[in-house]
């Protein structure tokens, strides 16, 4: 199926938002009442306030029994009024284990319709991005199934393999299809990188499905710009390749020996500094796309360094569980994306995560400018009044569709006594500490942290992996720049820990304990092999498993400490 967009459905969307809500939830209830999961609260009926007052909110472990007998091979009706083809396996990196979600063929619809709708809007924004190509850094991964033989991937590789990616109108990306589908995510990059450099001249964005797989990317050319020059040079792929369809469709693309190519890569990637480096090696890009909120904002810098500031767009809002919408100022400041909801996707209602919230739970059109909510979903595909764990703000509306600003996962927050510090409040403080860093030779390149209670008091540690500005220098390590950082954190964190670590010593000097660079490629190794997509994956906010702490503490090479109590 072909699916077109064009920006008179995103203001048809956006006017109609409550009308098409109530629309969506009724369909969604025609269709499965009569399933197991629904009729013990509804009875058979389709009432939508009935729905409203005897449909519990629910979290994974509520739904997991019923999703767990489908999987098992019991009929799709336990919860879907029509089959279900397939389950999407989660991240894995947001809230610890992975889980799997039902869904069937129209996932894939709802997600070509997402990409062109983002794609038209990117296009009104910046002239001339459908003259040129994409180098996208797509990965898969092997799909299991279940025990009645439904197939198990996380979303991407369920839609990367997918008829609706396979017959898409156009093929927009450097990459062939052969590369993408490659399931040996160290050649699939390799190959990625090297079609990349070949078609430079026809590069007009540079994409990834989150910002860390982009960084990994630069990493990797890091290493082995050099033995690609070679390929490049005499138009034969490195013997390393071993997947023959990846091989050979990247041996087309050579097309034979290009001498003054790989000249230009050698000197660009010779250079001192790599300061802008994809805006030198693919001058023709335009911009740069993945997703840069939540987690992802920690590699907002490192992007910008390396893109010499081209602009960094992050086009939209998705989950396992449902789409969500688009932005639509894809040009905004980093730090300033907000994603406006489109009503067809899911019934959307709110439960206010304010402080003294007694259970209000409101629609998607009645939502307040600045307050802040945890989204409620209820899908076409068994999931109702699900409670996602995401943490949202307000900041406005699009036509009567509300905008969201995303804030935090619920669940993921450091604590040594009575504080609760949140993924937002670790991101604030993170950015003002790169701010000093800014002034130094040196750039982070991935953070975690713990809260360690072994210690009395117990502290906030934070594991850096730093790197030298400069290609070629190794990282010296500036302990006032560093100790300073670890002030900069504490200022920036809230009152309740600053009034905690600094008047009545409750919680220690916070600390910043730098590791061996690769230390954290060798901890996404350990989420994946848990189950988390290389295409997914996301560097935990904060770490607890003794398997990760190992790998952390076993590559420390220095430890800072704060030298001054907070001001409160």
């Amino acid at each position: 199926m072909t699916i077109s967009f064009n920006l008179n459905d995103l203001e048809e969307l956006t006017l109609k938002t409550k009308q098409i809500q109530e629309n969506v939830l009724e369909e969604i209830l025609t269709l499965n009442a009569n399933t197991e999961y629904l009729r013990q609260f509804l009875h058979g009926s389709t009432d939508k306030e009935l729905f409203k007052k005897n449909v519990p909110v629910v979290s994974y472990d509520d739904v997991k029994p019923y999703i767990e007998r489908v999987a098992n091979g019991e009929p799709s009706d336990v919860i879907s009024g029509k089959p279900i083809t397939r389950f999407f396996l989660s991240s894995g990196t947001s809230g610890g284990k992975p889980k799997i979600f039902p869904v069937n063929n129209k996932f894939y619809e709802d997600m070509s319709f997402i990409f062109a709708q983002s794609s038209s809007i990117i296009s009104t924004h910046i002239k001339s991005v459908q003259q040129g190509k994409s180098m996208t850094f797509n990965f898969v991964r092997a799909q299991s199934s279940t025990l009645s033989g439904l197939p198990v991937s996380t979303g991407t590789t369920s839609f990367l393999s997918s008829e609706c990616f396979k017959n898409r109108p156009s093929n927009v990306f450097t990459s062939p299809d052969e590369v993408t589908l490659c399931q040996d995510n160290k050649q699939a990059m390799y190959c990625h990188l090297l079609c990349g450099l070949v078609q430079r001249d026809e590069v007009v964005s540079v994409a990834a499905p989150f910002a860390s797989t982009l960084v990994n990317a630069i990493t990797f050319l890091e290493n082995y710009w050099k033995e690609m020059c070679s390929n490049i040079r005499s138009g034969h792929v490195s013997d390393w390749i071993t997947d023959l369809s990846c091989r050979d469709a990247v041996t087309n693309i050579l097309g034979g020996g290009h001498s003054e190519l790989a000249d230009l890569v050698e000197e660009e990637c010779n250079q001192k500094s790599w300061k802008g480096i994809i805006a030198r090696l693919w001058p023709k890009a335009k911009f740069v796309q993945s997703i840069i909120t939540g987690q992802n904002a920690q590699y907002i810098p490192m992007l910008e360094f390396y893109s010499n500031k081209l602009p960094l767009t992050s086009p939209l809002y998705a989950s396992s569980e449902t789409l969500f919408g688009v932005n639509v100022n894809p040009l905004c400041k980093p730090h300033d994306v907000s994603y406006t909801f489109l009503p067809n996707f899911s019934y959307f209602e709110f439960l206010l995560a304010d402080e003294g919230n007694k259970g209000e739970i409101v629609d998607l059109v009645d939502v307040k400018i600045g307050s802040y909510y945890e989204p409620l979903i209820t899908n076409y595909f068994g999931l109702h009044r699900y409670r996602m764990g995401d943490i949202l703000q307000v900041t406005g509306f699009y036509n009567s569709a509300p905008q969201f600003r995303f804030v935090s996962r619920k669940n993921t927050v450091l604590s040594i006594s009575l504080e609760a510090t949140t993924e937002e409040d670790i991101l604030k403080a993170l950015n003002h500490a790169t701010l000093i860093l800014e002034h130094s030779d040196m750039l982070l390149m991935g953070f975690t942290s713990y809260a360690d209670i072994s210690t009395h008091p117990g502290h906030y540690v934070f594991y850096w992996e730093l790197k030298a500005k400069n290609n070629n220098d190794t990282v010296k390590l500036d302990n006032k720049v560093l100790v300073e950082c670890c002030c900069v954190i504490e200022e920036s964190l809230n009152a309740i820990y600053r009034q905690l670590r600094s008047k009545d010593g409750y919680i220690g000097a916070l600390e910043i304990r730098v590791v061996q660079q690769g230390t954290f490629n060798s901890l996404m190794e350990i989420f994946i092999s848990r189950g988390a997509s290389a295409s997914q994956y996301k560097t935990p906010m904060c770490v607890n498993t003794s398997e990760a702490l190992e790998v952390l503490e076993s590559n420390v090479l220095a430890r800072f400490f704060s030298d001054r109590s907070p001001p409160f």
